[in-house]
């Protein structure tokens, strides 16, 4: 169903009230609301094709950008209808409609890696991981598989994610082994160099050994944390790993 349009009256109600009321009465309170006509996605479709043929990518372009993807035009799809008008349109303006599209379906481009990356495991990525959110650098994900005997859980990362540098304490036993189960990542103990991860890996972190691990920059990565039972164990959170540091990793 269409939704009522306001924003003639909202912007020029008062200094053209005539050009206000065509626009949101007749253009989008008539000709958008004939789905019996054509639907919404493809009235959708239409309209970003004919801006884009103009080289409109202002924010009018924007508004029906993002009411295309509100009625159900995917990343995917929008790529592909850009990509065939640009043969018909021109490369420069298909440019910058590109650009603009990018940056709408931007929050689609993360889910479907997510969902990607989850595809690629048996464990689940879990809930927002926002009890620690203070000792992480990006966001990442906690799913817990076992607080019986031995707890276990899954720890996802988004890309760039990583933890802040940390101690496993323990006056006997403890620590921490770490499985990698997808994407790809790094492990660092201090005073050494940083070691990729990928999956099938494992480490076997001894109590008292300051470290981090997290994801690469441009992957996700998700590793099983098993904590090690021991006695008077506790953890110490440091200093951040900075980020000109990180930036050196690939």
């Amino acid at each position: 169903m269409a939704v009522k349009q306001t924003a003639g009256r909202d912007a020029l109600g008062e200094f053209a009230p005539k050009f206000a009321e065509l626009n949101d009465e007749v253009l989008f309170g008539q000709v958008w609301s004939r789905e019996d006509k054509l639907s919404l996605r493809d009235r959708s479709l239409v309209t970003v094709v004919a801006l884009m043929a103009q080289g409109l990518t202002d924010f009018s372009f924007r508004y029906h950008l993002t009411a295309a993807k509100n009625n159900g035009i995917t990343r995917t799809e929008i790529a592909e209808i850009l990509t065939h008008a640009a043969f018909y349109v021109g490369w420069p303006k298909a440019w910058a409609a590109f650009r603009m599209a990018k940056e709408v379906w931007a929050e689609d481009a993360a889910e479907d890696a997510k969902a990607k990356h989850q595809s690629e495991m048996v464990f689940p990525i879990g809930a927002s991981n926002d009890g620690f959110a203070q000792y992480f650098s990006g966001k990442s994900y906690l799913a817990p598989l076992s607080t019986a005997q031995v707890d276990i859980y899954n720890v996802t990362f988004e890309p760039g994610c990583r933890n802040n540098w940390h101690i496993h304490h323990a006056a006997k036993g403890g620590g921490q082994i770490l499985v990698c189960v997808a994407g790809r990542g790094y492990y660092q103990e201090w005073g050494k160099a940083p070691q990729e991860l990928h999956p099938g890996d494992v480490l076997n972190i001894p109590p008292e050994v300051k470290h981090w691990h997290g994801a690469a920059p441009d992957c996700w990565f998700s590793h099983l944390a098993v904590e090690v039972p021991g006695e008077g164990t506790s953890n110490e959170w440091c200093e951040p790993v900075p980020e000109e540091t990180y930036k050196e990793l690939r």
